[in-house]
């Protein structure tokens, strides 16, 4: 079917309008943009006929075509009367594809900016949906760098699993606790290899919580829980509240049912009290043990690495010189390793230390020597 006349006028109207509208967005007035349009398609002409042209008043046309020729679009010369002609438009359009590229650059940054903004020091979100703190766990395990804490149902855990699978190949320490009734539906060894360092089996009811690097919290109550709602945390203190709660209630008393932890050196730990808990009989017989430390300056911030012997390791102000047997009330309080680089003895606190030279996030026991 072919265009009608009135229907070809109307797409002709829709592209002026258009043109008009874009040299307003480029600094035109309606009537100087306006005005333009005229003279663009009559060639050239008298004030007169453009006025009649456009909806320019007779009595301001000629106010509009002298700043159209400051500006450079058009030239004007008289015969008879004044007239105007279109100037050779290359700076005119050379103008407007300057501010375009300005534009589209802003656009840019704009999209780029949207795509990662920058996150709060401090930031706590309560969302309403469980898919929203899913989602964003999803995205942090893979992001992971040094270690994640999982508290999942086996459901969970086969729907991150790329994400852990993913994590564990970059050298991430993956820790899940599996909530379940019967441990016959705990998902089989060959789920869980290459998804976690080590698993857990706790019998109760829990909630979902991934801690992720130290910074990153994703929670959500249990199915059976009154209130649904999930909390998204950004903090280094608040995770730690949460670390807490995650040893405590979700994995210190619970039984190991899948582990990847090294029985010989090099043994990785993200756990400071795990470490010691492990080392403490070691260090009591006398063993010469090699450590190697990633962690920060805990005096500027700054990243640093260290290695020597370890010297001796204290918990709650108890050393493990003595023969004393390590509570866990104590292992929850103050617990500093000290490191001799050969040249000085550095001490290194875990998760929150102030008062040692360095925080630990990665502890690799490298070399065991028991004595003849």
């Amino acid at each position: 079917m072919g265009l009608t006349a009135r229907t070809l006028i109307f797409l002709i109207r829709m592209e002026t309008e258009e043109l008009r509208a874009a040299l307003e967005d480029a600094g035109l007035s309606q009537y100087q943009s306006d005005a333009y349009v005229a003279v663009l398609e009559l060639g050239k002409a008298s004030a007169v006929e453009i006025a009649d042209a456009c909806s320019v008043p007779q009595a301001r046309i000629y106010d509009v075509l002298r700043d159209l020729e400051a500006d450079g679009y058009i030239e004007t010369y008289e015969q008879d009367s004044l007239h105007a002609r279109a100037r050779d438009p290359e700076e005119v359009l050379s103008s407007l594809r300057e501010q375009a590229e300005t534009l589209a650059t802003a656009a840019e940054e704009i999209a780029e900016r949207w795509e990662r903004p920058a996150v709060d020091d401090h930031m706590v979100s309560i969302v309403k949906r469980f898919d929203t703190v899913f989602d964003r766990a999803r995205t942090l395990v893979t992001e992971a760098e040094n270690d994640v804490q999982l508290s999942v149902s086996p459901e969970q855990f086969r729907d991150l699993r790329p994400q852990l699978e993913q994590a564990r190949e970059n050298g991430v320490v993956v820790k899940v606790s599996i909530h379940t009734e019967d441990v016959s539906t705990l998902p089989s060894d060959e789920e869980l290899e290459g998804a976690a360092t080590e698993v857990r089996h706790r019998e109760l009811p829990s909630p979902f919580l991934a801690l992720v690097d130290r910074t990153k919290t994703c929670f959500a109550p249990h199915d059976r829980s009154v209130n649904q709602y999930g909390v998204l945390v950004e903090d280094y203190t608040l995770t730690y509240v949460f670390h807490w709660f995650f040893l405590t209630s979700l994995w210190g008393v619970w039984d190991t049912v899948h582990t990847e932890r090294a029985s010989d050196p090099p043994i990785e730990y993200t756990n400071i009290r795990q470490c010691v808990r492990d080392i403490e009989p070691l260090l009591n017989d006398g063993a010469a043990i090699e450590v190697r430390i990633r962690g920060y300056e805990t005096e500027s911030g700054d990243p640093c690495e260290l290695s020597g012997t370890i010297a001796r390791a204290t918990y709650a102000g108890v050393s493990s010189e003595t023969d004393e047997t390590v509570p866990l009330s104590q292992l929850a309080g103050k617990v500093t390793i000290y490191v001799d680089d050969g040249e000085r003895e550095r001490a290194v606190g875990g998760w929150g230390a102030f008062v040692e030279d360095v925080e630990a996030t990665r502890i690799t026991i490298e070399d065991v020597r028991l004595p003849d």
